[in-house]
């Protein structure tokens, strides 16, 4: 029962959109009608500029790091009921029951998530997707790219079946937000990081 209710909280956590309360008391305007469209940090950064697209990205990060510590402190450490918090997070900001269900990707809230999951694996997968990003200047070939190191990293590692088979689904959550993305990388006309909208 009780993980039943951390889940359902971690949800309602993750649905607290701040790109979408960040734009509106900054700007007064809704950041799903900007841009990208997208209720996410780089969209916030794309319309308003790197101090909010920072703050935005550091808020969503921590939505889904207390998801997790509140699932390990409030279930005394049930991996199922951990991980299943963090993917509950990240489907929340996704799909926020307080604003239509009209959220972002996911990609800071599933950072902050795989931070507190698996720290290690993480900062490994982070850094190789700065470079990525720093390189080719695609920030969503950069999120694919983290998606799909950490589930690899833990295989490689022995991890157990729970944290391989939570960071797989978190990992389909990010492919399944990005389909668009994919397809525009794949024709080359995906938006650089910095390009304007023609």
């Amino acid at each position: 029962m009780m993980g039943a209710v951390v889940i359902l909280l971690s949800y309602l956590l993750g649905s607290v959109s701040f790109s979408i309360l960040v734009v509106k008391k900054i700007a007064k305007i809704d950041i799903r009608e900007h841009g990208s469209g997208n209720a996410g940090a780089t969209n916030t950064l794309r319309v308003l500029g790197k101090g909010p697209g920072i703050a935005v990205l550091l808020l969503d990060a921590a939505k889904g790091a207390i998801a997790v510590g509140l699932a390990s402190w409030l279930t005394k450490g049930n991996d199922w009921v951990i991980v299943l918090s963090g993917i509950a997070a990240i489907v929340g900001h996704n799909w926020p029951v307080f604003f239509g269900f009209r959220g972002g990707k996911g990609v800071a809230t599933t950072i902050g998530t795989l931070l507190a999951l698996t720290p290690v694996p993480a900062l490994i997968a982070v850094a190789v997707t700065i470079v990525v990003i720093a390189i080719t200047r695609y920030v969503s070939l950069g999120s694919l790219v983290f998606f799909t190191l950490i589930p690899i990293i833990l295989l490689t590692q022995g991890a157990s079946f729970v944290y391989i088979a939570g960071t797989f689904m978190i990992a389909i959550l990010g492919y399944m937000r990005h389909v668009g993305n994919i397809k525009r990388l794949l024709q080359g006309t995906e938006r650089k990081l910095g390009e304007k909208k023609a």
